[in-house]
């Protein structure tokens, strides 16, 4: 969005009137073809296809929550990317990981960020958890007319709650509806995949490295079974993007990092081709 400033050097009076802290809100009133609820919707359903994003996880230990996903995007049966990035961070304390039509999930994270910050610079204070989480919800139902052309976007939300002092997360589905998530959950095509290693390996009391292991596990575990999820790509140094989120904010962890864990992990595959076990009791 660009100002109009030739000729008086000044903002519009838009620019300068108090109004609402919702950057969403401020675009709505001022240029509201620039929003993507405000697209002309196909007449007919696309058929063309266009790169997703697959498998997206998230545990949350004490003191935090971590975020991972795969590095693949595919456009039907071909891989339209082996590097796209999936996860994002959304303000100091919260990330979001996308999953469905690519361009679109994309472009709903950075206004999501736009307006985070929008809101922190107008009311000096940053939001609660719950209402960044309301926020998102309000835009993915505001792209509801795509997914209904079958361009859906359905993220995954994850932060740490300044107020209770743990890290939570939530689920949404194509309509904005939200659900905190207990423990873990994944979204995307793997998901039902990395939901069962989720199941498997979560426990109450993880370290936030052993929580980042349970998740690249989980994503190992989907590529597994899922054409459409990327496993680590050790040839091309192409490992999944992990962030962890504690009172401290936002850290997401460097390639080499992801890598240490990715070759312990494929080094205990060679032994345990499917993985850990585990105990019975």
């Amino acid at each position: 969005m660009e100002a109009n400033t030739r000729g008086t050097g000044r903002l519009p009076a838009a620019f300068l009137t108090p109004g609402s802290s919702s950057f969403t809100e401020f675009l709505d009133a001022y240029q509201p073809e620039l929003l993507p609820s405000r697209r002309t919707l196909p007449a007919t359903p696309v058929t063309v296809e266009a790169p997703h994003g697959t498998t997206i996880v998230a545990v949350t230990f004490p003191g935090g929550v971590v975020m991972a996903g795969d590095r693949r995007a595919t456009m039907g049966n071909l891989i339209a990317q082996r590097d796209i990035e999936k996860v994002f961070p959304a303000d100091e304390y919260s990330c979001v990981g996308i999953a469905g039509t690519a361009g679109l999930a994309v472009e709903m994270v950075r206004l999501f960020q736009v307006e985070l910050e929008h809101y922190e610079k107008i009311e000096g204070a940053t939001m609660s958890l719950e209402g960044k989480a309301n926020r998102l919800s309000q835009m993915i139902r505001g792209n509801l007319g795509m997914a209904m052309q079958g361009l859906a976007v359905v993220p995954l939300y994850a932060g740490f709650d300044v107020g209770l002092g743990i890290g939570r997360i939530y689920n949404y589905d194509v309509t904005g509806g939200r659900s905190v998530e207990q423990g873990f959950t994944s979204v995307g095509s793997g998901s039902l995949f990395a939901r069962g290693s989720l199941k498997k390996l979560y426990r109450d009391d993880l370290s936030a490295e052993d929580a980042v292991t349970v998740c690249v596990q989980a994503l190992y575990d989907a590529a597994d079974d899922d054409s459409a999820t990327g496993g680590p790509d050790v040839s091309r140094k192409i490992y999944p993007i992990v962030t962890v989120v504690t009172e401290d904010g936002l850290d997401r962890w460097s390639d080499e990092r992801v890598g240490g864990v990715v070759q312990t992990i494929l080094g205990e595959r060679l032994i345990r081709p499917n993985g850990p076990n585990a105990p019975v009791n």
